[in-house]
Parts: C-alpha cells; sequence; structure tokens
C-alpha cells in the first residue's frame, strides 16, 4: 500500500516528505519516505495547450481565412522541460494505491494537478478516491495540520472546471485575436506581433487613454477663495462654498473658473462680520492596515523601492521556498485565520531575530491585540501574506527590504490605532459659506511603525481651527485669492498602474459590472500581473520611461484599431462572474464556451471585411535582433509562436 502526493513544486514537495515518516529516500524526481509513501511534484505547468498547427497543419501560416480557429478536441502536450519529470509520475501513478492532490490553493493550483492526474491515466477508483492537500505554510507544523485535515479532490472539480474554462477561453479569444490583428498590422507594413488578451488589452488600454489624456490636456486657471477671519492674535483661514447659484462659473470639479466672481467675493466679505454656525469637534481613531496580498505588497515595494511586479513576485517566491520565512505569497487576501492568532507570539519572535530593525517593533509589540485582520469568513483558500515561525539571518538586497515590509505589516496588528483630533467650523459671512477645517495627531499607535515625521502633517489643532460654540460672531479682516492651474494626471508608475489593475472597477460605468470586479479583485489574478505586465513590455506594446509608463506607437495604434469592447475592462468582469459562479457550481461550462466562440466568430468575420485601421498603417516596426525574434515577432507572411498569448501559471 503506497500513497502518492503530488506537489505543485519541489519545494512543497520537499516540505511535505519532511513530516512523514523517515527515513526517506531521495531519487530524480521524487522521495520515498519511510512508511512507502512517496511524494512527487510538478515544474509549475508540466502540460500546455497546443499550438493550432497541432490541430491542422495549415494553421503553421497565419492566414485570415482560417479564422477563426475553434478546437474540436482540446489537446495539451508535455511542455518541453517538463517531460521527463512527467513521465516520473506517470510511472509513480502506477503502482500507488492512492493519490493525493497537493497544489497551490486557488484555481490554477488545482487544475495544475488535475490535469496531471488526467494525463497520466490513472484509474477511475484511484481518481475518485483522491484527496486534496490545501498548505498555505511551508512549515512543518503547519504541513502538519494541513495533512490531518484533507478533504475529496472531488469537491474541487468546480474549482478545475472554472480553471478550465478560463484556460481554454484565453486560448480562444488571444490566439484569434492576435492573429487577426497581427495579419492587419502585418498589411500595413508592420512586422510585430500585436497580441490581444482578454486581460493584457484592457491593461494596455488604461495606459493609451491615460497617455491621450495627457497629450490632449489643457492646462485651465481656477481660483479659491479664503476669508481671514481674527480670532486674538491669530488667523483662520477659512475656504468659500460656493452656492447652487454660481454652477455656470465651476469646472465638473466644482473649481471656480471666473477670477472676477472670486474679487467680487473678497469685496463682499472684507470687514464683515463672521458668525459660527457650525462647531464640531471630535476624536477619530484609524484602524491599522491590513496585512499584504501580493498586489498590496508589490504596490508598496514598487513606491518605496521601484522593484516591478515581477521582482516581487520572485523574491516573495525565495522568501517562502528557499528561506520559509514567509507564508503563500500568491494570495490575494488581506485576512487571517483565526487559528493564526495563537501563533502571534512565535512569529514575532521570528520577526526579532530574522530583521535587527524590527527588533524594538516587536518589543513593543502587544499580542493579545486582536485588529479586524483576524476573520475567518474573510478567508478562502488563503490567506494574507504574513511571516511564518521561522527566521533567517541570511536575507540580503531585496529579499530583507521585502521581508521588513511584509513583517512591519503584521506588527502593526499588535498595535493600537492611530487617533485623531478633527475639528471643523462653518462661518456665515455676507451670505456666504466659509469652512474652516484641521487635524492633529494626538495618539501615533500603529503610524510609530511607519518611522516618518507625522507633526509635518498634523500642526497644531488650535492654532488652525480653535475652540468656537456655535454663534460666537468675529470680524473677517480680509479675503484673499488662490490663483491655481489645473494639472494633467500622472502618467501611470508601475505602482498605480498595479492599483488600477486591482481597482479597476472605477474605470467602468455599468454598476453591475462594478460589483462584479470588485468581488473578483479586478484585472488578471494575483499570480499573473506580474507577468502580464513585463509581456506587454517585451512585446514592445508598453515601454518604460524612468519610473513612468507609456504605450508605444504599437500599443497605441492597436488600442485604436480595435473594438472598444477588447480595450476596457467589462468583458473580464462577464468571464469572472461566470467563472466564479462555474466554481460555485451555478454556471456550466459549455454554455460559457458556446457563447465565446459565437463572439470570436463574429469579430473574425468583422475583421476579414474590414480595411487596414488608420492606426496600423506606417507604424515603426520592432529591430530584429535573434533575442527579438525568441519573444515571438513576425515576419510578413510567417508563423510564430503565440503561447505567452494565454499566460498560463508557473
Amino acid at each position: 500500500m503506497s500513497c502518492l502526493y503530488i506537489a505543485e513544486k519541489p519545494s512543497l514537495g520537499r516540505a511535505i516528505a519532511a513530516v512523514l515518516p523517515r527515513p526517506h529516500k531521495n531519487n530524480t524526481g521524487y522521495i520515498e519516505v519511510g512508511n512507502g509513501d512517496i511524494v512527487t511534484w510538478c515544474i509549475g505547468h508540466l502540460l500546455e495547450q497546443v499550438e493550432p498547427d497541432a490541430y491542422d497543419a495549415r494553421y503553421k501560416k497565419w492566414h485570415l481565412d482560417d479564422l477563426p480557429i475553434v478546437p474540436q478536441q482540446w489537446q495539451l502536450i508535455p511542455r518541453q522541460a517538463a517531460k521527463q519529470q512527467l513521465a516520473v509520475i506517470k510511472k509513480l501513478a502506477k503502482t500507488a494505491t492512492s493519490v493525493v492532490h497537493a497544489g497551490d490553493p486557488d484555481r490554477e493550483g488545482q487544475l495544475l494537478v488535475d490535469e496531471v492526474i488526467d494525463y497520466v491515466k490513472i484509474s477511475k477508483t484511484k481518481k475518485e478516491a483522491a484527496q486534496r492537500l490545501l498548505i498555505s505554510d511551508l512549515n512543518p507544523a503547519a504541513v502538519k495540520k494541513a495533512l490531518a485535515t484533507m478533504r475529496s479532490n472531488r469537491d474541487f472539480i468546480p474549482l478545475s472546471v472554472s480553471a478550465l474554462a478560463r484556460s481554454r477561453a484565453d486560448w480562444l479569444y488571444g490566439m484569434n485575436m492576435t492573429r487577426a490583428y497581427t495579419l492587419l498590422g502585418q498589411k500595413g507594413g508592420y512586422r510585430g506581433v500585436l497580441s490581444v488578451g482578454r486581460v493584457q488589452t484592457p491593461i494596455l488600454g488604461l495606459v493609451v487613454r491615460r497617455d491621450d489624456e495627457i497629450a490632449n490636456f489643457v492646462t485651465k486657471p481656477f481660483y479659491e477663495v479664503l476669508a481671514l477671519i481674527t480670532y486674538g492674535e491669530q488667523t483662520i483661514y477659512a475656504k468659500w462654498q460656493p452656492s447652487k447659484s454660481c454652477e455656470p462659473h465651476q469646472d465638473s470639479e466644482g473649481r471656480i473658473l471666473n477670477r472676477k466672481l472670486c474679487e467680487n467675493v473678497v469685496t463682499r466679505i472684507k470687514g464683515q462680520s463672521a458668525e459660527v454656525t457650525e462647531s464640531e469637534r471630535k476624536r477619530t481613531k484609524t484602524a491599522p492596515p491590513l496585512p499584504y496580498s501580493l498586489s498590496a505588497l508589490q504596490i508598496d515595494a514598487a513606491k518605496r523601492f521601484g522593484m516591478s511586479a515581477a521582482d516581487v513576485l520572485s523574491t516573495c517566491q525565495s522568501l517562502y521556498e528557499k528561506h520559509k520565512v514567509i507564508t503563500y505569497p500568491r494570495s490575494d487576501s488581506r485576512h487571517l485565520p483565526l487559528d493564526h492568532f495563537k501563533q502571534a507570539n512565535d512569529v514575532c519572535r521570528a520577526i526579532a531575530a530574522s530583521d535587527s530593525q524590527l527588533a524594538s517593533a516587536v518589543d513593543n509589540a502587544n499580542t493579545s491585540l486582536k485588529s479586524k485582520a483576524w476573520n475567518d469568513k474573510k478567508v478562502d483558500a488563503h490567506h494574507a501574506i504574513i511571516p511564518t515561525p521561522k527566521s533567517s539571518s541570511v536575507l540580503t538586497g531585496y529579499e530583507a527590504k521585502i521581508y521588513q515590509l511584509i513583517a512591519r505589516q503584521y506588527l502593526m496588528q499588535f498595535y493600537p490605532a492611530a487617533e485623531y483630533a478633527d475639528a471643523k467650523l462653518v462661518f456665515t459671512i455676507s451670505q456666504g459659506v466659509f469652512i474652516a477645517k484641521g487635524r492633529q495627531l494626538m495618539s501615533p499607535g500603529w503610524r510609530i511603525l511607519l518611522g516618518r515625521d507625522d507633526k509635518k502633517e498634523d500642526s497644531d489643532l488650535a492654532d488652525k481651527v480653535p475652540p468656537l460654540d456655535k454663534g460666537t460672531v468675529l470680524v473677517c479682516r480680509d479675503g484673499e485669492i488662490k490663483d491655481k492651474m489645473t494639472e494633467p494626471p500622472k502618467a501611470f508608475t508601475e505602482a498605480t498602474l498595479l492599483q488600477a489593475m486591482t481597482g479597476i472597477a472605477r474605470f467602468v460605468s455599468d454598476a453591475s459590472l462594478k460589483k462584479i470586479l470588485r468581488d473578483t479583485d479586478g484585472l488578471g489574478t494575483e499570480a499573473t500581473r506580474a507577468g502580464i505586465l513585463e509581456m506587454l513590455f517585451k512585446r514592445q506594446l508598453l515601454q518604460r520611461q524612468g519610473k513612468a509608463i507609456h504605450a508605444s506607437e504599437a500599443g497605441k495604434g492597436l488600442i485604436y484599431a480595435l473594438p472598444d469592447s477588447s480595450t476596457y475592462p467589462d468583458m473580464t468582469a462577464h468571464w469572472e462572474h461566470q467563472l466564479y459562479d462555474m466554481a460555485d457550481r451555478k454556471c456550466a461550462y459549455q454554455p460559457f464556451m458556446a457563447a465565446l466562440e459565437q463572439q470570436v466568430t463574429a469579430l473574425m468575420e468583422h475583421v476579414k471585411v474590414s480595411d487596414v485601421p488608420p492606426s496600423l498603417r506606417s507604424l515603426t516596426s520592432p529591430e530584429f535582433t535573434p533575442r527579438s525574434k525568441k519573444r515571438g515577432y513576425a515576419k510578413k507572411g510567417t508563423a510564430t509562436k503565440t503561447k505567452s498569448v494565454s499566460k498560463r501559471k508557473s
């Protein structure tokens, strides 16, 4: 009797074997443990979608007449680098009496091992009896606990079907659209690949539209009026609130565009009485920010260290797999299971041992405090990224920086809320409304871990907004006009583009789509966002200028040529809604794919009868080097690999 554990990666396989009976025998591609059980592993995806010419040799050359390409029987083939490991798993699966699926705890991790189980053709009985092992922390205690709480792998069939539908749909849409628009580009003389994808193209669209806003922006003057109100020896500055009658003189954001109107207000209020019509003073508390998801970590690391999303992900993988000092990094959650609260002291000790700069922060942490991060109802497949109880003294460079960010965010959960004093005075002066506001930090709480001087942003409240009773009458000695200029939006950076991807809901107008995109956490997944951005750079559709990210000439040309439905995030919202319903057994695979086939067919028919879009004429082709050819750039009339169009987990 032997059980075969199939892990997603070697590091996970070794972590599982480490808690199983000894002695261990290390073999090529697997570990045999003391009781005869065997632990093997994948190396990311061992299988991949075949290229179109595997379905029909004529697809090796790209022709519009052949589109759409719709596989009738989908095929997978072993990845070239994974053939040996796949053969190892196939041999082991034949002799094992039972199988344990130990893929990563997410949609792609479920599919990754399921497709291997299907490919090696284990018996129906073994397949139905397979168990699911869910591990998000490679430390022995966590692995032992996961082994004691395994579930039937059949419980996760809908999750696997959802991932399968996503994979095939991305291939179907991306492969056909990429060929169609690359061929249109070739007709216009462009010799590069114009790749199109459900996620990558709306991201490119965001950047193109932002670039256009900046290029077409016309700066305009606007004005603010401050009332200078005398209170003893100090001056209270209260900002004018224009009335409804002023709307013809305001822009869409409420800014006053007419200086004469402001001059008139100043004349009217000078020397007039200023009566306090509202007075408010209150203490407010701000809870610590939640622990990191991958995207939140990538955003902060980009802001602080200028790291790319891909660099952050690879650093996290090292901290997780090599050093075992953080939990599963490809997480979209910012909450923690209540059970983890019991480990707080052990985790804090590990932080102090791993990062001497955080030793005092650990000493002052109160591990009896329980922030809102601990919430079982908000934890699904995986939880927020936090340090583990394991320490390491060999972290260097980016590893040390990323670990410190993760550890500091975790420690914040054991600090009290930041407390502020807020004050507001509303004055009526010559029938106009003027407001003075102020805020002062009274107790830093968790903010003390930020290491920034909060006094700079919080001046003495009494100086700005003194405590005045309603009905108090002072004198407005004068008015002041602030001359300002509207500014164009800022170009995207790595951090702000990731923020836009995770908060993509604000870029659509349909209320129902906004909710879907909020619920599904935006464009792309924690695991794929970094790779999608890197691919857009490699395809030369996006380019970096210092920290700023801009669309290239080809990137803009592609977005202008595509239908709007391809360049906005709405389609992703529709897809994700159905894919999540599929995972919840509320939606079937077949209707989803049938509808997509109809959509792709209609898009291809439109392209076939279209002239070359003006934006794809006279584009400058990428420079051809041996390296760029490997990236998939096509010479006119030749085929090129487009596997990267449908980005898979690796």
